[in-house]
Parts: structure tokens; sequence; C-alpha cells
């Protein structure tokens, strides 16, 4: 399409990326930019209008993810076909409104078509896209009958293969168990517990809530053992029966805390002496941003005490719902007498898709970029909330996919996390730590691209603090 020329007025009291954006979002909103049409490239508008690039990608990337234009690959930014002219209040064509970040005019549609924020720079479709063509190119056959219950074996070689390399963990092809999502595995896991005896556990807390709401509806009665800077307390973690203990030992959630190696050896020395087994929550260990990822628990004796848990939704895309577990020998061969017991929940499409992701060196690749890209994010983040003062403290756990902040306020933690959502940020509260004036949220920096995560943020820390009295 022709350069649309922007009238920016420089003393307007708004900064040009928020000018641009309205202006294209209001010809969106009016109709003159008719849903479909073509916008111009990043640097043609830019040098069309004497401004940079940057402020111009800035604009293209809010409207973006609040769902007023797309991007298609290869061929540029369009406007969202979900967008509807004439959507301003009809008696009122001058009224004005602030859309909140990721909902758009339709909140139906835009919550249906876009999530509320999306970085499309976190992963590479194209690459997933030329693998899965491999597979109804060379597997058609394998299409025509069901998944293995245990998962294909395809993918089982490559990720025992990646797991050694990247997480030092030891196993065969044999022992892992591929499901639709970590709770769906620990259904499997506690059944297969109960065949030997095992029907308590314990868990860190607090802890990543629905491995524990799963183990409480199999029936296992969950003992809550507090976390230290260093981990779960073990010496509280009782001995008089058999348990299946859960831990984030890498990452824990949601302080971030790391379990020492010292303290790792404790506590497998305790569940070997007391006939127990570990579960070992590996949720984006693999994000380690200073220094190296720190090996797993379960590669650091042959006891075989350690159940290894580990999830590709952190690492490639939220709607891959591709989990896995690491059973020792003698659990894993409990789990190949009844495996035809259960079916497989995972598209044996997306598994043989994968398998070939890995193969092709695409895994590793992305990993790296990951690392790359959210550790800039993090730095990023860390630096805006330490610039903000003492209202907010945000604890740097050096890895993962968000942040810990200790708010303090005497209002909710709710009401925080619903001024982040205004503010186009995703936080959940953390309701089992806060105080009367202190409340703690966990804040998912991954979700935010790069070229607004400073301007979303100080949006945040303004709104929160001209409410902090609420």
């Amino acid at each position: 399409m022709k350069n649309i020329l922007l009238n920016l007025e420089d003393r307007s009291g708004k900064n040009l990326y928020r000018q641009i954006y309205e202006l294209l979002r209001d010809d969106i909103l009016d109709g003159s930019l008719e849903k479909g049409a073509k916008l111009p490239s990043l640097r043609k508008l830019a040098e069309g209008n004497e401004i940079s690039v940057t402020t111009v990608e800035a604009a293209y990337e809010q409207l973006l993810v609040e769902g007023y234009i797309e991007s298609r690959p290869k061929s540029g930014y369009y406007v969202a076909d979900t967008i509807q002219a004439g959507v301003r209040n009809a008696e009122d064509p001058k009224s004005t409104f602030e859309p909140v970040a990721g909902q758009g005019t339709d909140r139906k549609v835009a919550t249906q078509e876009r999530p509320a924020i999306y970085d499309s720079e976190s992963f590479d479709f194209a690459k997933w896209k030329k693998c899965m063509n491999r597979v109804f190119n060379e597997c058609e056959h394998m299409l025509q009958t069901e998944a293995d219950p245990q998962g294909e074996p395809s993918l089982r070689q490559e990720l025992a293969s990646y797991l050694y390399q990247s997480r030092g963990v030891k196993c065969t092809a044999d022992q892992i168990v591929i499901g639709a999502g970590t709770q769906q595995l620990t259904m499997q896991l506690a059944r297969i517990l109960k065949e030997i005896g095992i029907r308590d556990a314990a868990s860190e807390t607090p802890c990543y809530g629905p491995i524990r709401q799963i183990l409480r509806s199999e029936g296992f009665p969950v003992i809550e053992v507090p976390v230290r800077d260093n981990g779960i307390e073990i010496e509280k973690i009782p001995t008089e029966r058999p348990l299946l203990v859960y831990v984030n030992p890498s990452n824990q959630f949601p302080s971030g805390a790391v379990m020492p190696v010292g303290r790792r050896y404790d506590l497998i020395s305790w569940a070997e002496e007391n006939g127990s087994y570990i579960l070992e929550d590996d949720y984006d260990a693999e994000l380690r941003y200073r220094g190296k990822p720190i090996p797993a628990m379960q590669g650091l004796k042959q006891g075989g005490r350690v159940i290894y848990l580990g999830s590709f939704s952190s690492t490639l895309f939220a709607a891959i719902k591709i989990s896995y577990m690491v059973l020792p020998e003698e659990l894993a061969e409990i789990f190949e007498k009844n495996k035809s017991k259960y079916a497989q929940t995972c598209s044996k499409a997306e598994q043989l898709c994968l398998a070939f992701y890995m193969e092709s060196g695409y895994y590793y690749r992305h990993i790296k970029k990951l690392r790359r890209i959210y550790s800039s994010k993090l730095s990023v983040a860390m630096n805006m909330f330490a610039e903000e003062g003492e209202m907010i403290e945000a604890i740097d756990s050096q890895s993962g996919l968000a942040i810990m902040l200790k708010v303090h306020t005497d209002m909710s933690a709710d009401d925080v996390c619903r001024i982040a959502e205004r503010s186009g940020l995703i936080m959940r509260p953390i309701n089992d730590l806060c105080t009367a004036d202190t409340q703690l949220v966990y804040f998912y920096f991954y979700r935010v691209p790069e070229a607004l995560l400073k301007m979303l943020t100080k949006q945040f820390i303004t709104r929160l603090k001209g409410k902090k009295n609420v």
C-alpha cells in the first residue's frame, strides 16, 4: 500500500510511539483503514515521517498485542480481519476510551484470536512447519495407527539423549513416559505408586499448586513442608512411612531458590533410607541466564529414587501440551505391565514433529535463543523495579519465565494483578505468602515483547502508586 503520512505533534505531551499507535488505531476503528488492509513496512513508515524505525516498531507491537493488526510471515503487517469499522460510539464519533491491552475493541473476539501478550520472537514457527511437513511426507503410514501409550519411540529416544546432554539425566527411552501435561502424568504416577504401597505425599510449601491438588484428588494425603533458601526442610519430612516428596530443586516455585548439591544428596539419602521417592519437577530449569544450567537431581546417584518431571510448554509454545516423566527402572517396569490400560493423550503427529525438531538440532538452538531473549527481558524488568524505589521489591532468580514481586501495599494481591492486567502485564497472586501490608505476585515477564516491556512496566508502576491507598 501507499505510505501513511502521520500528523505528529512534537509538543502534544505524548511520545511519538504513543501518537503513532493512537493515530493508526483511530483510523482502524473508524474504517479509514479497512480490515485486511496492508500497512507500510516499518522502514517505509519511518522514512516517510522522518522518525526512527524503533519508534514505529514499538507502535506496531502495541497494535499487534491489542489485536488491531496482525503479522503475516514474509508478507508484513495487516489490519486484523476481526476488526470492524465504526465500533466507536455511534452517537459520539469523537468519544475516547483507553483499551485494555490485549482486548482490543471486541473483547470476545480479541480474547479468542490473540492472547493478552504475545512475543512473536519467542518461537520460529517456520521451522516447526518444516518438521510437520516431514511428518506428513515421511510418516503418513504411522498416522493411520494410534499413538503409543508410553509416547512415540523416536521422541523418547531423542529426549533421552537431550536430557543427558543438557540436564545430566541418566535414562533410557524405555524409562520415559510422554503425556499431555504434568498433571496428567502425575495422575499416572500416583496409580503406579499405589501398586507398591506408597499412598502418602509431602510437598514444598508454597509450591506449584496443581501437582499437589492432583495428588490429593488421587487419595494421597499431602503434608506441606516449609522451604528455606536452600530448599525443602528435609528434617521436617515424616519418616514413619514411605512417601512421594514433590520438590523443585533447580528453580523453586515461586521463590526461585536453588537447592545446593549437598542438600540434594541429603534428600536422596533420606529417600533411600525411608523407601520413598522424590518427584523432581524441573520445569523451565533449562532457562538459566547466569552461568550454566544446574544439573538435575536425577543424575546424581544411581539409587533410582528420583522421578524426573519436565515439559515442553515452557520452551516451545503453550498450545503444545507435551510433557514427560523419567521413571526409575522399578517403576518403569510397573508402567510397562499396565500401559495397555492407558490411552496416549498427546497428538501422535505433534510427537513425531517434535522428534524431527530435536533430531534436526532446532530445539537446542531454540533454547540458546530463548536464553538470550529472556535474559535481556529479565534485566530490563529488574532495572525498572530497582528504579521504582521501596514499594516493589523484585526477587531475581536468574532463571525461568517469571519473577516474584513483593509489593508493599495494603491492597490485595488480586488487586495488584488486576492493575497489571490493565497495563498489559500478566501477574498471578501468591496468596500463601501475602500479609496485611505486603503482597506477593508472580510476574511472567517472558510474555512481553522487549520493545514494550519498559513502557508497560512503567505504566503498571504508575497505576499502582496511584492506587496505593486503596
